[in-house]
């Protein structure tokens, strides 16, 4: 069910990207919260509910549910990043923060529902109808939201071209004569003011660099498609450093969680560790993505090698696992103590690549810049499930692939 959701939430993530010059964001995120709770509502009623399914038809029954879920939450979180690059860039942590509040709920959600109540099918349902009623609050809000003065201050400045920002670092011009089509690429101050001539000069300077075309303006009509590759192009050389940070931070977790995670059993603590192990997880995650607000210039490369560190997770969480009789680290503290480690890491090298890069292009390329920073993360965590479920599939025994599946899919999800 993991992979599933991974598989088709790539795909809606590429498709994402394509249309993000064709359909409005308020279409693609309104879509995104149907497709999430039509299957959540039909699942609850006739699966959960009436029982009205045998238990083959209810798996091939959730894998779709799944996979339509996966399509329409990952079309919304795609251009939710996209939104929050045209906001100031504390909004797109605000974003990063959000999902992993989401995380901690839904895990707490699922530990006082079993804990209260004893019945399965009765503490499913209501886990199930309070993740639906979240998801009814949060569409609602953001109708509201989107209407804003706010809110419609900062996209119409980025649609216009014109940059928010108060910051005096650097940042990236891509200038693109679609004449010609040559792309060139230079660096200055941000914050440069237009001079009258249709020329723009760098703030603290007297250099002045012609724009003969407007610079990639995004209009709604359909690109043609060299148009289109040249637009992600242009966006991707210039913050490729924090594409590959997030899509090693993702790789490397989603290698571990919540697939080696939810094996790791203990004779004392039973069923109630892999909870336990997520929970913290879900936590520590979320520490890590409020610790990302803390202002710091990470340079590219010092975010992708920090990123590449954490690989040393891997052998650690192995080791918590086999051999399997008796593993190197059989004290359940060791998964915790790990678990906890990897969630403030994973939130923080999560989110810093994200609210950076739409900082590194210029503003009526940071709806897309978000976009494609989101493709990289999905893409991480697309090859990091892959891993682990051929990992999985090689070393674990044949019973083990029982029902105990949908009931980490249940208590995951």
């Amino acid at each position: 069910m993991g992979l599933t959701y991974i598989l088709v939430a790539l795909v809606a993530v590429i498709l994402n990207n394509v249309l993000v010059e064709m359909l409005s964001l308020h279409t693609r995120i309104t879509v995104g919260y149907f497709f999430a709770l039509g299957p959540l509502l039909f699942v609850t009623i006739f699966d959960v509910w009436l029982e009205k399914f045998t238990t083959k038809q209810a798996y091939v029954i959730n894998l779709i549910s799944v996979g339509i879920v996966a399509f329409g939450c990952t079309v919304q979180q795609s251009s939710f990043y996209g939104y929050m690059g045209m906001l100031p860039k504390h909004y797109t942590q605000g974003v990063m923060t959000g999902e992993s509040t989401a995380g901690v709920i839904i895990s707490l959600s699922r530990i006082f529902t079993k804990l209260m109540i004893k019945n399965e099918r009765k503490n499913t349902i209501i886990f199930f109808l309070i993740s639906i009623c979240m998801v009814l609050k949060c569409f609602i809000l953001h109708m509201l939201v989107q209407r804003t003065r706010f809110v419609q201050y900062y996209t119409s400045l980025t649609r216009q071209g014109l940059s928010h920002s108060k910051d005096h670092g650097t940042q990236y011009l891509v200038h693109h004569d679609v004449i010609t089509e040559e792309v060139r690429f230079g660096n200055g101050a941000v914050g440069a003011s237009p001079a009258e001539d249709g020329c723009t000069e760098f703030a603290g300077g007297n250099t002045y660099v012609r724009f003969d075309v407007p610079k990639l303006k995004i209009d709604r009509s359909w690109p043609g498609i060299k148009n289109m590759i040249l637009h992600r192009y242009v966006v991707a050389r210039v913050i490729w450093t924090y594409m590959l940070s997030i899509a090693v931070t993702y790789f490397i977790t989603l290698c571990l969680f919540p697939g080696l995670e939810s094996e790791i059993r203990n004779v004392t603590l039973g069923e109630w560790l892999p909870i336990l192990i997520m929970a913290i997880f879900n936590i520590s995650d979320f520490v890590g993505k409020i610790l990302a607000a803390v202002p710091y210039d990470w340079d590219g490369t010092r975010l992708l090698f920090c990123s590449c560190v954490r690989v040393v997770f891997i052998p650690l969480f192995i080791m918590c696992v086999y051999p399997t009789q008796k593993p190197t680290f059989s004290h359940p503290a060791w998964p915790c103590i790990f678990s906890l480690l990897m969630g403030i890491t994973n939130g923080y090298f999560g989110s810093v690549p994200m609210i950076h890069a739409a900082g590194k292009v210029a503003p009526e390329q940071r709806e897309l810049a978000g976009n494609i920073m989101t493709v990289s993360y999905m893409s991480g965590l697309m090859l990091g499930s892959v891993v682990a479920y051929a990992a999985y599939s090689f070393t674990a025994p044949g019973s083990s692939l029982h029902s105990e599946t949908g009931y980490n899919f249940t208590q995951g999800y």
